[in-house]
């Protein structure tokens, strides 16, 4: 250390709205930067010439769907495609609509559409109260009357293996609890048992066996992406990607705890286990702009924010950025550090009066 000069606090590392993720053994070199930003570019270039395969994983989240929207956006905008898209629930719902026109002008009409939907769209009220319907004999709250014209609105084409992207959504068998993935067949009703929320939504029959929603057994497939050959994944969470419990005061609160306990675990577990040659890209959404399941108000909220946050995140991945956290490499001081406010990352998840 220089004579006089005195070394400060060590800076924090501010966290990703999402991280990037490698085998344990793995490094990536690319340089940080404006040359770091080209290097990537070129590399990337290289890779499409090699194929390398791409994937999207679209995972789960309900009303929160809409944020994958924006995580879109910024993808298209860096001109990174996917050779193969995997969805579950409301992931495979957009999954499909990405699949149907890939491009730009395609996802602009997926935000449009989201931002055209009301409660009413998906969870009619009727004449009997919603919660009175939750403890009638019946096999959901609401009809899927709904949500199947969203999904008959949003797509292109007739059959899973008609789309211009390879498709695969995933449901849960309720006559044996498997997985159950689905790459042909009629796209409408497939996707309808991807998303067929459990007591909100009914089974969906496909060739004599009821399917429910995919998120129950397996809600960010990351996997499938892996076990298909896929080296470069793009993840697009509805939520934050370390979920926090809140001390429940209900028991339905205590049940749908161990849910999302259960759900983030399984996908900590995958991130953990990343095989060597596969990098993992995970864009989330931190933000809380809506609490109930059918709340469908903050549309634009969410999509400010998924974009936002996959923009900082694909930032830091062009720089050769590894992990969730933001290294920050102090610059030497000229006298004794004084502390002073953390350094920041850019961008935050936009607020709600902030949202454009």
């Amino acid at each position: 250390m220089a004579d006089g000069v005195t070394a400060g606090p060590a800076l924090p590392m501010p966290s990703l709205p999402g991280g990037v993720f490698v085998a344990p053994s793995a490094r990536r070199t690319t340089p940080t930067g404006a040359s770091g930003r080209w290097l990537a570019r070129h590399r990337r270039t290289r890779v499409l010439r090699r194929r390398v395969r791409t994937a999207f994983v679209f995972a789960g989240g309900g009303s929160r769907g809409s944020a994958q929207i924006g995580m879109l956006q910024a993808l298209v905008a860096r001109d990174i495609t996917a050779d193969a898209v995997y969805g579950a629930s409301v992931g495979a719902i957009n999954a499909a609509g990405y699949c149907s026109q890939p491009n730009a002008a395609g996802i602009d009409r997926m935000a449009e559409r989201w931002r055209s939907i009301t409660r009413d769209d998906v969870f009619p009220q009727g004449r009997v109260p919603t919660p009175l319907r939750f403890v009638q004999q019946r096999e959901a709250v609401h009809a899927n009357d709904g949500v199947r014209r969203i999904i008959e609105e949003g797509i292109g084409f007739e059959r899973l293996e008609q789309s211009a992207v390879p498709l695969e959504v995933v449901a849960t068998c309720l006559h044996d609890g498997r997985t159950q993935w689905f790459t042909e067949g009629p796209a409408v009703e497939r996707i309808l048992a991807s998303a067929a929320l459990p007591a909100l939504l009914p089974p969906v029959e496909i060739d004599g066996e009821a399917f429910i929603d995919g998120g129950v057994v397996d809600n960010v497939p990351v996997g499938r992406a892996i076990s298909e050959g896929a080296e470069r994944i793009f993840v697009l969470l509805c939520g934050p990607m370390h979920f926090a419990p809140h001390r429940y005061r209900r028991p339905v609160e205590a049940v749908l705890t161990a849910f999302f306990i259960a759900v983030h675990a399984k996908f900590a577990r995958e991130l953990e286990r990343v095989p060597e040659g596969v990098e993992v890209i995970v864009f989330t959404v931190d933000t809380e702009p809506v609490s109930r399941y059918n709340d469908f108000s903050a549309t634009d909220t969410l999509i400010a924010a998924g974009r936002a946050n996959a923009n900082a995140v694909l930032d830091f991945w062009e720089g050769g950025g590894v992990g969730d956290r933001v290294g920050i490499r102090p610059q030497p001081p000229l006298r004794a550090a004084v502390p002073g406010p953390a350094p920041t990352m850019a961008p935050a998840p936009p607020s709600e009066d902030q949202a454009v």
